[in-house]
Protein backbone atom coordinates (compact mmCIF):
# COMPACT_ATOMS: atom_id res chain seq x y z
CA UNK A 1 0.00 0.00 0.00
CA UNK A 2 2.50 2.68 0.89
CA UNK A 3 4.78 1.56 -2.23
CA UNK A 4 1.23 2.39 -4.20
CA UNK A 5 1.15 5.93 -2.42
CA UNK A 6 5.05 6.66 -3.09
CA UNK A 7 4.37 5.69 -6.65
CA UNK A 8 1.31 8.28 -6.91
CA UNK A 9 3.31 11.09 -5.19
CA UNK A 10 6.26 10.67 -7.30
CA UNK A 11 3.97 10.38 -10.77
CA UNK A 12 1.96 14.00 -9.35
CA UNK A 13 5.11 15.76 -8.63
CA UNK A 14 7.24 14.75 -11.83
CA UNK A 15 3.26 16.07 -13.81
CA UNK A 16 3.59 18.94 -11.77
CA UNK A 17 7.07 20.16 -11.89
CA UNK A 18 6.28 19.51 -16.24
CA UNK A 19 3.23 21.91 -16.27
CA UNK A 20 5.40 23.96 -14.41
CA UNK A 21 8.10 24.27 -16.63
CA UNK A 22 5.42 24.93 -19.98
CA UNK A 23 4.30 27.74 -18.06
CA UNK A 24 7.46 29.13 -17.74
CA UNK A 25 7.90 28.61 -21.21
CA UNK A 26 5.05 30.46 -22.62
CA UNK A 27 5.83 33.89 -20.35
CA UNK A 28 7.50 36.25 -22.62
CA UNK A 29 10.78 37.53 -21.53
CA UNK A 30 9.27 40.86 -21.08
CA UNK A 31 6.38 39.91 -18.63
CA UNK A 32 8.33 41.02 -15.78
CA UNK A 33 8.48 44.28 -12.97
CA UNK A 34 10.73 46.43 -14.05
CA UNK A 35 12.72 49.70 -12.47
CA UNK A 36 11.99 52.96 -14.50
CA UNK A 37 15.37 54.79 -15.43
CA UNK A 38 15.49 56.86 -12.27
CA UNK A 39 14.72 53.54 -10.68
CA UNK A 40 11.44 55.82 -8.69
CA UNK A 41 9.11 52.92 -9.73
CA UNK A 42 8.73 49.81 -10.90
CA UNK A 43 6.73 48.61 -13.66
CA UNK A 44 4.76 45.01 -14.09
CA UNK A 45 4.88 44.53 -17.99
CA UNK A 46 2.17 41.69 -18.55
CA UNK A 47 0.47 39.71 -21.41
CA UNK A 48 -2.91 40.58 -21.91
CA UNK A 49 -5.65 38.26 -22.86
CA UNK A 50 -5.61 40.55 -26.28
CA UNK A 51 -2.09 39.00 -26.86
CA UNK A 52 -0.37 42.29 -26.62
CA UNK A 53 1.79 43.84 -23.90
CA UNK A 54 0.49 46.62 -20.85
CA UNK A 55 2.52 47.64 -18.15
CA UNK A 56 1.81 48.75 -15.05
CA UNK A 57 3.03 51.30 -12.01
CA UNK A 58 3.36 48.48 -9.31
CA UNK A 59 5.44 50.35 -6.91
CA UNK A 60 7.14 54.31 -6.31
CA UNK A 61 9.72 55.14 -4.45
CA UNK A 62 8.03 58.20 -2.59
CA UNK A 63 4.11 56.48 -3.32
CA UNK A 64 2.73 59.84 -1.20
CA UNK A 65 2.53 63.73 -1.70
CA UNK A 66 1.52 65.85 1.17
CA UNK A 67 0.83 62.65 3.05
CA UNK A 68 -1.89 61.08 0.60
CA UNK A 69 -1.26 58.80 -2.43
CA UNK A 70 0.30 60.43 -5.58
CA UNK A 71 -2.16 61.04 -8.21
CA UNK A 72 -1.84 61.35 -12.12
CA UNK A 73 -2.37 65.36 -11.53
CA UNK A 74 -0.93 65.96 -15.16
CA UNK A 75 -3.50 63.77 -16.88
CA UNK A 76 -5.14 66.01 -19.97
CA UNK A 77 -8.86 64.55 -18.74
CA UNK A 78 -9.67 66.53 -15.71
CA UNK A 79 -11.92 63.40 -14.59
CA UNK A 80 -8.57 61.32 -14.65
CA UNK A 81 -5.79 63.69 -12.56
CA UNK A 82 -7.33 62.06 -9.23
CA UNK A 83 -6.34 58.32 -10.21
CA UNK A 84 -3.86 57.55 -8.15
CA UNK A 85 -0.20 56.50 -9.88
CA UNK A 86 -0.19 53.14 -8.35
CA UNK A 87 -1.66 50.50 -10.74
CA UNK A 88 -1.87 53.33 -13.30
CA UNK A 89 -1.61 51.53 -16.79
CA UNK A 90 1.40 52.96 -18.67
CA UNK A 91 2.33 51.33 -21.64
CA UNK A 92 -0.60 49.83 -24.11
CA UNK A 93 -0.96 47.39 -27.05
CA UNK A 94 2.47 46.67 -27.78
CA UNK A 95 2.63 43.36 -30.37
CA UNK A 96 6.07 41.69 -30.07
CA UNK A 97 7.66 41.99 -33.30
CA UNK A 98 10.84 39.71 -33.55
CA UNK A 99 12.87 37.67 -30.96
CA UNK A 100 13.52 41.39 -29.02
CA UNK A 101 11.71 43.51 -30.63
CA UNK A 102 8.35 45.29 -29.51
CA UNK A 103 6.13 48.17 -31.25
CA UNK A 104 2.65 48.94 -32.13
CA UNK A 105 1.84 50.24 -28.75
CA UNK A 106 1.73 53.83 -26.75
CA UNK A 107 3.44 54.32 -23.57
CA UNK A 108 1.84 57.20 -21.15
CA UNK A 109 4.18 59.12 -18.78
CA UNK A 110 2.54 60.83 -15.94
CA UNK A 111 4.91 63.39 -15.00
CA UNK A 112 3.39 65.83 -18.49
CA UNK A 113 -0.12 63.91 -19.16
CA UNK A 114 1.37 62.93 -22.74
CA UNK A 115 1.23 59.34 -24.71
CA UNK A 116 3.76 59.03 -27.21
CA UNK A 117 3.81 56.06 -29.49
CA UNK A 118 6.09 53.32 -28.17
CA UNK A 119 8.49 50.54 -29.51
CA UNK A 120 10.86 48.50 -27.30
CA UNK A 121 13.89 46.11 -27.36
CA UNK A 122 14.52 43.51 -25.21
CA UNK A 123 18.23 43.42 -24.17
CA UNK A 124 18.53 40.94 -21.42
CA UNK A 125 18.42 42.60 -18.05
CA UNK A 126 16.72 46.22 -19.51
CA UNK A 127 14.05 47.45 -21.81
CA UNK A 128 15.03 50.52 -23.95
CA UNK A 129 12.00 52.22 -24.76
CA UNK A 130 11.59 54.80 -27.60
CA UNK A 131 8.43 56.93 -27.12
CA UNK A 132 8.26 58.78 -30.00
CA UNK A 133 5.75 61.46 -31.80
CA UNK A 134 5.24 60.48 -35.73
CA UNK A 135 8.33 58.37 -36.36
CA UNK A 136 11.06 56.73 -34.04
CA UNK A 137 13.63 59.54 -35.39
CA UNK A 138 12.29 62.03 -33.49
CA UNK A 139 11.52 61.02 -29.66
CA UNK A 140 13.32 59.99 -26.16
CA UNK A 141 14.99 56.27 -24.88
CA UNK A 142 14.66 55.26 -21.91
CA UNK A 143 16.17 52.39 -20.38
CA UNK A 144 14.22 50.07 -17.88
CA UNK A 145 16.26 47.52 -15.60
CA UNK A 146 15.28 44.04 -14.15
CA UNK A 147 14.20 44.69 -10.63
CA UNK A 148 13.32 40.33 -9.64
Amino acid sequence: MLKYFSSKLLLLTILFLGINKVAEAQTDPIEKVWYNQEKTAKIQVYKAKDGRFYGKMVWLKEPLENGKPKVDKENPDEKKRNTPLLGLILLRGLEKDGDKEYDGGKIYDPKNGKTYSCKITHNGNTLDLRGFVGISLIGRTSTWTLAE
